[in-house]
């Protein structure tokens, strides 16, 4: 494999719309708001990208150094477990990534707040600093948090509640109540995306004591689990839509409902890894369509 391949399939860019669903779902709302800005939106972007882009990697290098990532594991190879890049470039690159986080980071909260809100802007600071910790304690160090099953209720808070409510806040300075139920809608599809990677991986995982949900709880359970999140994430999301009363606008959101339907479909046949692996793409790209046109019969009644 080329190095560039290698980085390339170490990025697992296959992860991005997922990622940028919640900044989509924050920013839509900010829209409706009337509180939308192009600077800020492009920062919010650019800091997502790379905070999931070193999530990877430190999952990448955690996985191997922890025994998770192992021959016997099915699923996508990774790029350490397999040589295709040393543990010490990984290590490098993941240097790297914390410190574009960091400058992209503090720029969005820059651009944001300015200096007028010196106490918001720190407290965007803890959280940005939080969402590094985050990404990378998933899986490297001692006692990393994804090993002891924790990794479904860190998804829901850095990718539902900080990614959707923290976007929001950054173009109105203001957060509402509601502004959660959206937020834990993309939260709830986040997690199903982790538990469908879990269920994926339950086999290599119980061999390398990587305890997550799916190994607590075993596949049965696992899959009733993952229907309440996708089930849960809808009914949130109408549930807004009703308080709001945007009227018509609001079916557009029906037609994401057949690929989740397939999708909930195709896991309660799943079986071995190879069943569970397709789905991980197809659900984070039916998550971002979902957001868009949840975003889209927010943002029409505006201009009709």
């Amino acid at each position: 494999m080329t190095r560039v391949k290698a980085w390339v399939n170490a990025f697992r860019l296959r992860t991005l719309p997922l990622a940028l669903s919640s900044v989509f779902m924050g920013s839509f709302m900010a829209a409706k708001a009337g509180a939308f800005d192009t600077k800020v939106f492009a920062l919010a972007v650019t800091t997502t990208i790379f905070l999931q882009i070193l999530s990877n990697l430190a999952n990448d290098y955690g996985d191997t150094a922890n025994g998770a990532d192992h021959e016997k594991r099915e699923g996508p190879k990774r790029m350490v477990q397999t040589g295709d890049i040393t543990a010490q470039n990984m290590r490098i690159a993941i240097v790297i990534c914390s410190l574009l986080s960091f400058v992209s980071g503090i720029s969005l909260i820059f651009i944001a707040f300015g200096t007028a809100k010196a106490y918001v802007s720190f407290l965007f600071l803890l959280i940005g600093l939080g969402a590094i910790a985050a990404a990378m304690k998933y899986t490297m160090g001692k006692n990393p948090y994804g090993y002891n099953g924790l990794g479904d209720i860190f998804v829901l808070i850095f990718f539902g509640l900080v990614g959707v409510a923290g976007t929001y806040y950054l173009f109105t300075s203001n957060i509402s109540l509601e502004v959660l139920l959206p937020a834990l809608s993309v939260g709830f599809l986040s997690s199903g995306v982790l538990n469908l990677n879990n269920m994926r991986d339950e086999k290599s995982d119980k061999v390398a004591n990587k305890n997550t949900l799916v190994v607590k709880m075993g596949l049965k359970w696992a899959k009733k689990y993952h229907f309440v999140l996708v089930l849960g994430a809808l009914l949130l999301a109408i549930v807004y839509l009703l308080m709001t009363e945007i009227g018509v606008p609001s079916f557009i959101l029906a037609l994401s409902l057949p690929l989740f339907v397939r999708h909930l479909i195709v896991v309660d046949k799943a079986r071995v890894a190879n069943d569970f692996d397709p789905e991980l793409k197809k659900l984070a790209l039916s998550t971002l369509l979902f957001v868009v046109l949840f975003g889209v019969a927010l943002i029409l009644p505006m201009y009709v």
